[in-house]
């Protein structure tokens, strides 16, 4: 497995999967057509960080930790800073204006980029209000929590694809990077994803990277997957600036 063919890096696959057995299985099954991975916190117990580096160092893929780190400052900062040592690419934090500011100190000096969680894919006002946040619409919260990650230094954001077009037209978000789970080609099942897009919508609307996960890795032909997405990427002009 290499990736000495160009890949569209716009793809990043999600490695849900229970631990790094199974996740370097898929990626052998994706070969070259896959050059961008997520790896989350469910596999953090089952080899993930390992599994990343093999990944990365091995390899040759691009690497994002979705650990959506949420602690104090100087736990945060510590954190990071032990991640960065590994190289990889991207690395989430939620969005709170101090965590960010502390994930960016503990980067400092390394290449890996802070992207900042807006508010869960899997949310919706009714799961807000439980939660005692503030009223509001989703996408307006979505935009300001947007707007003070950028100010407090995060390279990027995490948000639903419905947001991205409102968080690109924001003057803080110039040169910042949209990452955006809940993308869903045509036809597949939503699951717990409550806020979606497909992958073209997605891109028009500001994204620069998709995250696809269920549709790709529980699709009899994984590979076969991707290789739909990628095509309707391949429409679409233009690469992500980061």
């Amino acid at each position: 497995m290499t990736s000495r063919k160009k890949s569209d890096n716009r793809l990043i696959v999600a490695l849900d999967v229970p631990d790094a057995v199974s996740g370097l299985d898929l990626a052998q099954k994706l070969g070259d057509s896959v050059g961008f991975y997520k790896i989350g916190l469910g596999m953090l117990t089952g080899g993930g960080l390992a599994l990343a580096n093999e990944l990365k160092q091995e390899h040759g893929k691009r690497i994002f930790l979705d650990m959506k780190l949420f602690d104090i400052g100087a736990t945060i900062e510590a954190a990071v800073r032990g991640l960065a040592r590994f190289d990889l690419d991207f690395l989430t934090v939620h969005g709170d204006p101090h965590v960010v500011r502390a994930a960016r100190e503990g980067a400092s000096g390394s290449s890996m980029k802070i992207l900042a969680v807006t508010i869960l894919t899997s949310l919706d006002r009714a799961d807000l209000d439980a939660a005692l946040i503030r009223d509001g619409s989703i996408p307006d919260l979505v935009a300001t929590r947007a707007a003070r990650a950028f100010e407090a230094g995060a390279d990027g954001v995490i948000a639903s694809p419905q947001e991205a077009a409102m968080i690109r037209a924001l003057p803080e978000a110039a040169g910042r990077l949209i990452v955006t789970p809940g993308v869903r080609p045509a036809g597949a099942a939503h699951g717990d994803q409550k806020r979606v897009a497909t992958p073209a919508q997605a891109i028009a609307d500001g994204a620069d990277h998709i995250v696809v996960g269920r549709p790709i890795w529980m699709a009899a032909d994984p590979r076969a997957a991707a290789g739909a997405v990628l095509a309707e990427l391949s429409a679409i002009p233009g690469m992500p600036h980061g």
